[in-house]
Parts: structure tokens; C-alpha cells; sequence
């Protein structure tokens, strides 16, 4: 392997057009821990991060003394505790019952070197589109030492990580990333967008490129024998363990910060570079883990970077999915210009749940419309109809209460601005689901349940459709007010 490949792809490591969100040190995903040393509440983790904002080629030679016993039970009780269970099958509760000794001894193996990091339990869950997808479950101490050991990570990256990356990262949801994008295509000039798919990112991430990315930060040996053991500890299925040579398991703990540190260097850095040095318009981009969004203002430059893009992906062992990566027209003139040349409407392209839009206002001025995606929507209510089934014989109370749950659930999450009809939409067809259920549970019943009725229960315990999210221009306002 090439190990002199310019990995930046930038003479430094340039901040994104786009900026960070300025927050308060990220109060809800708190980094700092008690540390010996300095005797105040995180003092050890914010030299760290002062250290790596100062110096963005600094080396981190001892970071493995952060990871203390204090450091390892808080992370313990940030796991979630119904969380499914890996091949060693201890729960949660279990371990709670001796919890500050069990881990003030894991902090003994782990120091010592005598940690070791078992396989992955695999187990599929069902995608949108009816594939499977493969999931690794960590044992519960292999999640608690890589929760310690992406927080002191986090310190360092955090301030090495651009203002387009979006995912898993504290302070930096998916509204967030949605906010940014729609804010980028209102007000930049953006009239092609490429859609891009990593074909199997997880399960492709080079475990020789992943170290040496990790090395050019974090030199404490120990640190990297950890991330190596994580990435070679393989997979159980079915009670057979198979080795694993490349890809990240999609569950565990460190995946997500390893995977934002692999893209940092594969893309976000090149992009950033490519369009500070080779495109001749304006560049915008959103990335939130590996389903990244690049709008661009002329097509030239969008075909001579997809090009680009292919050859840089190949070069680190990724593939960009033939099928899903699409360059389309967007943006406020791709009406007309479709239009002009004969052809029909602008096309849409999927991000985060939303089926992004090419639309107009009541007044004729541009605007993004932002859709459920409908393929997710089915597949969501096929999920709550075969749940309801299981509870035919349950109270209209209970069913109520689980209803009531699951639609909220959808509203907080897809209740933004112009999305109301596919919210009204989904209430509905649950609506609809819960009568037949009633239905179901007598012939006489069939006549019992009319629809005056039913909607007295549906109104007593559905959520009314109501906008929750404020307007993306709004809400970029308020984390960008500087």
C-alpha cells in the first residue's frame, strides 16, 4: 500500500465555508471526567482539547491515563440499559449490581494490557427497502471501554472535524444537518446537486488506512492496540466466529467516531481542498455520517468532481454506489431550464428521511419542499400494523397509549415546516389500522365500530398533525447568530 498518499488533500486543515456551530463545550454530551492530576472536573480532557485546537499537527503521545475508573462507570451508566445483549449475554442490570468494582478492575486490564475485546454478536434488522441489514452487538465491558475511549478521542477530533460533518457528533443532530443543507441550497448558488451513496461504507473501512488515520493524531500505543483489537476481535453468527480483515461493526460503540474520522480524511479534508483550489462556482456541502449532500453551481464542476470523487473512494477502498449516486439538475432556475430544454420536472433526491423538492411559494418565489419519504413512510406503518396485531386484546386504553406513542414518535422528528400533509397522512392510516383492528375482534363488532365513534377515541388519544420544527432559516439563525 501507497503510504505517501496525500491524505489531507489540503496544505492544512482548512475550517468549512459552512463554520462550526459555536456550543457551549457541547453541554448535553459532556466530555469532561474527574481527573487526579489537575483535582477539578475535567481538567485532564480540556488540556487535551486546548492542545488540539492550538495544534492541528500535534501528536498525542499518553491519552490512555484519561480513560479512568470514574471515566469507565460514567460511561456505564450512559449505556443504554435495555440495550440487546452481546456473546457474553450479561445485561446491563446485572453488571449495575457491582458496577464500581467491576469496572475499577477492567481499568486494572485495560492499563495493564491484559484486555481483551471479544467478537460481535451479528443479528440483521430490516431496511426500508426489505434488505437486511447486519448489526454487531458488543459485550457490555467492550462497550463500556470503547464509550470511554471515543469521549477522550472525541477531545481531540472535535476540534478537528469540519463544519459540514454532521453525524454523531455531540451538539450536531439530524435537523441540524437538514437545517444546514436547506439554508445552502436557498441561499447559495446551487443549481446541480450530487446525491451520493457509499456502497457498504461500514463494512468496507480499510483497517490498515483507519490505524494509519488514527496515527497521525493519537501516537500512544495503547490507544491504537485498542482500536485494533476492536476492528480484529471478528463476528459470531449463530455460534461460529468469522475473522474480520475489513469494516467497522454498525453497533458498536466506537463505530461511529472511527467512521467520522476515516471520511474526515477520505473526503471532507479533499473536498474542502477541491473546492477551494479546482471549482470555478460555489461548492456547498452536508455530510452526516456516510450519506453526504454536494451542491454545486455549475455542472462542470460537479461532473469533474464526481469524476474525481470515484478515483479518490477507489483509492482508499470504497466505492461509490452506481445505483445511488446521482448528479441532478436543483436548485431555484432548474424549473425553468428543464422547462426551456423540453423536459419535465426538476428531480428530487433523498436526505434524512426528507424527500427534498424543487417547488415554489404562493407568491411564485423558490422554495425547498421537504417530503416524508414515502417508501420510509409504508415501511413505518407496516411496522406499527404488525405490532398492532400482537395487541388485539389489549384495552383501547393500552392500544391508545402505544399509539399515541408511536405517532408523536413520527411527529417529533418529521413535523417540519410544509410537511403536514404527509403527517396528516400517516395519523390516518393509523387511524384506519386501528378501527379494523376493533373490527377484528367480533363479527358484531364490525357494526359496533363506526367511524363517529372511533373518532372519539382517535381524538382522545392520537396527537392532533402540528407543526414541531421551526423553519430551517430560522433555527440557522439562532446556532449561527454570530
Amino acid at each position: 500500500m501507497n503510504t505517501n498518499v496525500d491524505l489531507h488533500g489540503a496544505d492544512g486543515v482548512a475550517e468549512s465555508v459552512e463554520g462550526r456551530i459555536l456550543t457551549k463545550r457541547n453541554a448535553e454530551q459532556p466530555l469532561d471526567v474527574p481527573n487526579p492530576e489537575s483535582g477539578t472536573q475535567g481538567g485532564g480532557l480540556d488540556r487535551v482539547r486546548n492542545a488540539a485546537q492550538q495544534d492541528k499537527e500535534k501528536q498525542f503521545t499518553a491519552l490512555l491515563h484519561h480513560v479512568t475508573p470514574e471515566l469507565l462507570l460514567e460511561s456505564f451508566y450512559e449505556l443504554n440499559p435495555k440495550a440487546a445483549v452481546g456473546v457474553d449475554d450479561e445485561t446491563w442490570q446485572e453488571y449495575q449490581k457491582d458496577a464500581e468494582n467491576r469496572t475499577r478492575e477492567l481499568h486494572a486490564r485495560v492499563h495493564q494490557g491484559t484486555y481483551r475485546a471479544q467478537p460481535s454478536k451479528r443479528i440483521y434488522l430490516p431496511k426500508p427497502d426489505g434488505r437486511q441489514r447486519p448489526i454487531g452487538i458488543a459485550c457490555l465491558e467492550d462497550k463500556i471501554v470503547q464509550a470511554a475511549t471515543a469521549k477522550v478521542m472525541g477531545a481531540i477530533y472535535e476540534e478537528d472535524f469540519l463544519g459540514f460533518s454532521y453525524g454523531f457528533r455531540p451538539g450536531r443532530k439530524q435537523h441540524d444537518a437538514l437545517d444546514a443543507l436547506y439554508v445552502a441550497l436557498m441561499q447559495r448558488k446551487v443549481n446541480w446537486v450530487l446525491d451520493a451513496d457509499i456502497r457498504g461504507f461500514f463494512d468496507a473501512i480499510d483497517h490498515t488506512w483507519m490505524l494509519q488515520f488514527i496515527q497521525h493524531r493519537i501516537a500512544d500505543k495503547r490507544v491504537q492496540r485498542l482500536i485494533q483489537k476492536w476492528l480484529t476481535a471478528g463476528i459470531s453468527e449463530d455460534g461460529e466466529w468469522s475473522s474480520t480483515t475489513v469494516g467497522t461493526p454498525q453497533g458498536a460503540v466506537i463505530s461511529p467516531l472511527l467512521a467520522n474520522v476515516f471520511l474526515h480524511y477520505v473526503l471532507d479534508l479533499w473536498i474542502d481542498h477541491w473546492r477551494r483550489h479546482h471549482a470555478k462556482g460555489d461548492v456547498v456541502v452536508v455530510r452526516y455520517a456516510d450519506d453526504f449532500v454536494i451542491g454545486f453551481q455549475y455542472r462542470e464542476d460537479a461532473e469533474r468532481c464526481l469524476q474525481a470523487l470515484r478515483a479518490r473512494m477507489t483509492q482508499f477502498g470504497l466505492e461509490l454506489h452506481p445505483d445511488k449516486t446521482r448528479l441532478i439538475e436543483f436548485g431555484r432556475f432548474a424549473a425553468t431550464n428543464r422547462q426551456a430544454r423540453g423536459q419535465g420536472k426538476p428531480e428530487t433526491f433523498n436526505f434524512l428521511g426528507f424527500t427534498h423538492i424543487c417547488g415554489r411559494r404562493r407568491t411564485g418565489s423558490f422554495v425547498i419542499k421537504r417530503r416524508s419519504i414515502a417508501k420510509r413512510m409504508r415501511a413505518k406503518l407496516q411496522e406499527v400494523k404488525q405490532k398492532l396485531r400482537k395487541k388485539i386484546n389489549a384495552s383501547i386504553a393500552e392500544q391508545g397509549a402505544w399509539l399515541r406513542a408511536v405517532v408523536q414518535g413520527w411527529y417529533n422528528y418529521h413535523a417540519v415546516p410544509g410537511n403536514r400533509r404527509a403527517l396528516d397522512e400517516f395519523r390516518t392510516q393509523v387511524s384506519r389500522m386501528w378501527r379494523k383492528l376493533l373490527q377484528r375482534r367480533s363479527h358484531k363488532a364490525r357494526t359496533k365500530w363506526s367511524w363517529t365513534r372511533m373518532n372519539r377515541h382517535i381524538r382522545r388519544w392520537l396527537p392532533s398533525v402540528r407543526i414541531l420544527h421551526p423553519h430551517p432559516d430560522a433555527r440557522w439563525a439562532v446556532t449561527h447568530s454570530r
